[in-house]
């Protein structure tokens, strides 16, 4: 089929490189002239295991290809898949500029009958508005229909490849009978295309985001529990995960939860309860437990330094908002070196892909290291922030030789207590006992 995606910022890339290596012809459009010539270029802007390898592979067969030129994307498509970027407004709500722009322009270029996907993470009703947009201009028939992605950061290509269920919401039955072929490939083994109405498709993508949002956060909540109580969370998360009807998954507890998806989709959708005079109470927890967790790690330093942080160096292992990904949008981690440089502590910090991304969010405040290792020299402490498999069998030898003391602030719980306690370390993580060797 012949495909077009609007925007190439993470979803768009992911979308039109794996349709493309389906088969599929695609033209992925962007403004942004600078970065349409390096893909051109066969430069990949963005880190995902497993993308470069079919980004370079399509564009060598000719199937994936990048322009600045929507018309001609729009003409040589006959499904247009809008990945626009819709970051929250001064109120948390999404702001649609991006997707009800390009919806105006496309009522003005399209000639012959197309299916308009929303793929953004957008709020109930913009189907419609934008439906309405392209009618304005358009005389011929055309589909606006809900899309929404289910791609996790890190896990993208597999998640879109073999997802668990692709969710697409239209009443037209043309609309299904062509999206059904197209997403045909990526179901074999079974799993469902679910069609319901454009306002369900749309919901259902704020729904699961907000509920796993919610699992992270009661099991923080739990984790802070367990350490008045002298709990064990890991033996907590083993026992309840067992449980089918709760599962394994997203029950990890750590610093809160960061990254694209989550903060904002939460928000997005407390804003449309609000806009519809609906107190959804369970949100507005899951967002306070959230903030609050980012200190949890700052209160345990604190509890072992005492109030005056501003003669200690601290080393920070991980600043991406989770691993395999180079995002640190609304990442812990900046929000915990913000708080310890408001203490006037030092940083050296390491992660292997988002290093770059932090500099230019926050320049030189802190100092950066080429490997996990040599930010350690001199440290205070050890702060572990994001759960990069590099760290979770490090060289204890050589940690103690480069760290001032051996101290380690553990936000994501990687290493065993009984192996912290042999290894001679001051351990404090989420939801467990403190390892207080000395040292």
């Amino acid at each position: 089929m012949k495909l077009s995606v609007i925007g190439t910022g993470y979803v768009g890339l992911v979308t039109g490189t794996c349709f493309a290596e389906t088969g599929n012809q695609v033209i992925c459009a962007d403004i942004n002239e600078e970065k349409v010539k390096r893909m051109q270029a066969g430069e990949i802007p963005i880190y995902e295991p497993g993308l470069e390898t079919i980004f370079h592979r399509n564009i060598k067969q000719g199937n994936l290809i990048f322009t600045t030129d929507l018309k001609y994307a729009v003409d040589n498509s006959d499904i247009i898949f809008l990945a626009l970027p819709t970051p929250p407004s001064e109120d948390g709500s999404a702001d649609l500029k991006h997707v009800l722009e390009v919806a105006e322009q496309l009522g003005k270029i399209i000639t012959s009958y197309k299916i308009i996907i929303d793929k953004s993470t957008v709020p109930v009703g913009t189907a419609e508005k934008v439906q309405e947009l392209i009618a304005k201009n358009c005389v011929c028939d055309f589909d606006v229909v809900s899309n929404p992605e289910f791609l996790r950061e890190g896990m993208a290509v597999e998640d879109f490849m073999k997802p668990e269920r692709v969710v697409i919401g239209t009443e037209s039955e043309k609309a299904q009978e062509i999206l059904n072929r197209l997403y045909a490939p990526f179901v074999r083994q079974g799993n469902p295309i679910i069609f319901m109405d454009e306002r369900s498709a749309e919901l259902t993508k704020y729904a699961a985001n907000s509920f796993l949002a919610t699992k992270i956060t009661f099991m923080n909540e739990i984790a802070n529990l367990c350490e008045i109580l002298g709990a064990d969370v890991d033996m907590v998360r083993k026992g309840i995960g067992s449980d089918s009807r709760i599962g394994k998954r997203f029950l990890f507890p750590g610093v809160g939860y960061g990254g694209s998806c989550f903060p904002k989709d939460v928000k997005a959708l407390n804003i449309m309860a609000n806009q519809s005079v609906y107190d959804f109470k369970i949100l507005k927890s899951v967002m306070e437990v959230n903030e609050a967790q980012w200190m949890v790690i700052i209160d345990k330093i604190i509890s072992k330094f005492g109030n005056d942080l501003s003669d200690k160096k601290f080393a920070v292992w991980g600043l991406a908002f989770k691993p395999n990904t180079d995002d640190i949008r609304e990442a812990p981690a900046l929000y915990i070196i913000n708080a310890l440089l408001q203490l006037g502590v030092t940083i050296s910090a390491f992660d292997p892909e988002a290093m770059l991304n932090v500099k230019k969010e926050i320049g030189d405040k802190i100092q950066y290291g080429e490997n996990q290792y040599a930010i350690l020299e001199n440290a205070d402490a050890l702060i572990i922030i994001t759960e990069w498999s590099v760290f979770r069998s490090p060289d204890f030898e050589m940690m103690k030789k480069g760290l001032k003391n051996n101290i380690i602030f553990d936000g994501r719980n990687l290493f065993e207590l009984e192996e912290m306690e042999k290894q001679g370390f001051y351990y404090a993580s989420v939801g467990r006992r403190v390892v207080s060797s000395e040292f």
